[in-house]
């Protein structure tokens, strides 16, 4: 089996498709160490935004547009920091809670500005994941149920880092109990 490093990923935007809304933040960190970490805020490149989905996260599309960074100097960050915290010879995993979304920004912003992305072409869905491993059903891998199993009821405060770092403490706990499952007596 290859050597994997997963990667927990989270993501803000401007609202819900990277077509028309911006990726204005990434949060991500080693899921086996939450304090390796990497965070940057983007400028915004697409002009359309959803008010539902500034008003998650609080971030100000005015105030990226001086402070936050080009996107192709961001992405590039971020292919630099996997590169640095995956060891030769793993291959890096992202891994994030409702990986479709996150990913299909970060995919296409990969694509968009650097012309590859380094995680490949796939993701690790956490919430799917946790469906598989623990026999429930779609409506019980919503994050506040989890959340009570694994982090003492913690909900997301939206902050891509912050964000990243509780799900990586999720998925690491998930993984505990899958190997339990597997191996009783270890």
């Amino acid at each position: 089996m290859p050597n994997e490093t997963f990667i927990s990923v989270d993501v803000e935007t401007a609202g819900a498709t990277p077509e028309k809304h911006a990726l204005l933040s990434i949060g991500a960190c080693l899921v086996e160490d939450p304090s390796v970490t990497f965070y940057i805020e983007l400028q915004p490149d697409r002009p359309d935004s959803s008010p539902e989905a500034l008003a998650i996260h609080g971030l100000s599309l005015e105030s990226l547009r001086q402070t936050g960074a080009p996107p192709a100097q961001a992405m590039q960050a971020f292919a630099d920091w996997m590169a640095r915290v995956t060891p030769t010879g793993s291959r890096p995993v992202f891994v994030a809670f409702n990986a479709p979304f996150d990913w299909m920004f970060v995919n296409i912003y990969f694509y968009r500005y650097l012309g590859h992305n380094p995680f490949g072409h796939s993701a690790l869905d956490i919430k799917a994941y946790y469906m598989g491993q623990g026999g429930v059903s779609w409506s019980e891998t919503s994050l506040k149920h989890i959340s009570a199993h694994f982090l003492e009821e913690t909900l997301l405060t939206h902050n891509a880092l912050s964000d990243a770092q509780d799900q990586a403490r999720i998925f690491q706990r998930i993984l505990a109990q899958t190997q339990k499952m597997l191996w009783p007596h270890e």
